[in-house]
């Protein structure tokens, strides 16, 4: 664990300073990072270029219009941004039907939230089709999920967060976020929300108001209650 939080609540004992938690798909629920980057490798194989590998970690947790736009900048790819979005979610769609693997500790955490009946949202940048496709193959008890393709401004603005958060009736500052990239951090903090970095790709530093784990493994209800008091 890269950041500590104290062992006992600051402010409340029962766990009121946290009212829900809002989970990132790729990479924080769903180990798909590397799958969106072998759907743009393989399109843009196709398109005739090759993508840098130091060119990921610009792309990761990006919206798909700034990923794919930046990857067509640097390629200088005859395609247009519509088109070659339609070609990346289909890349990815067809990846995600060979089967969608949870990252490690997920899988008991959302058992632990849904047995306490802590509210829980899904919040991506991905757009509505590849979010539904991850949810049928994901066991979950999402009250709600937001998807890129449905705020006017997606990671790493605030919108998506400040949807959820209202979504679920409760304050942004009281909502739990687990983000896996600087992208989703950025956004869920410009929201007002504590932030549990778990990095995938790329680290991310420790900040005020931000703890950072090295795996959700690490992560229970205890713990985001005790992080979420400290915050307060």
């Amino acid at each position: 664990m890269t950041s500590t939080i104290p062992t006992s609540p600051t402010q409340t004992a029962d766990g009121a300073a946290l009212q829900a938690v809002l989970l990132d798909m790729d990479g924080t629920l769903v180990d798909t990072e590397g799958f969106w980057w072998d759907a743009e490798v393989r399109v843009f194989a196709e398109l005739g270029h090759e993508l840098d590998e130091a060119w990921r970690e610009v792309v990761v947790g990006g919206p798909m219009t700034r990923s794919a736009g930046y990857l067509i900048e640097v390629t200088g790819a005859a395609i247009a941004l519509p088109e070659l979005t339609v070609l990346l979610n289909d890349a990815f769609e067809k990846r995600i039907s060979e089967g969608v693997p949870l990252m490690p500790g997920v899988q008991r955490l959302l058992a632990e939230l849904a047995a306490q009946e802590v509210p829980t949202a899904l919040v991506s940048a991905s757009h509505r089709r590849i979010i539904d496709r991850v949810l049928d193959a994901v066991p979950h008890d999402f009250a709600l999920s937001v998807a890129g393709d449905e705020v006017p401004r997606t990671k790493p603005h605030p919108d998506p967060y400040l949807l959820a958060a209202r979504g679920l009736g409760f304050e942004p500052a009281r909502c739990a976020v687990i983000e896996d990239t600087a992208t989703g951090v950025a956004s869920a903090e410009a929201a007002g929300c504590p932030v549990v970095a778990v990095p995938s790709v790329a680290p991310i530093a420790a900040a005020q108001g931000r703890v950072v784990v090295d795996s959700l493994q690490d992560v229970d209800l205890a713990f985001l209650r005790r992080f979420a008091a400290s915050t307060h």
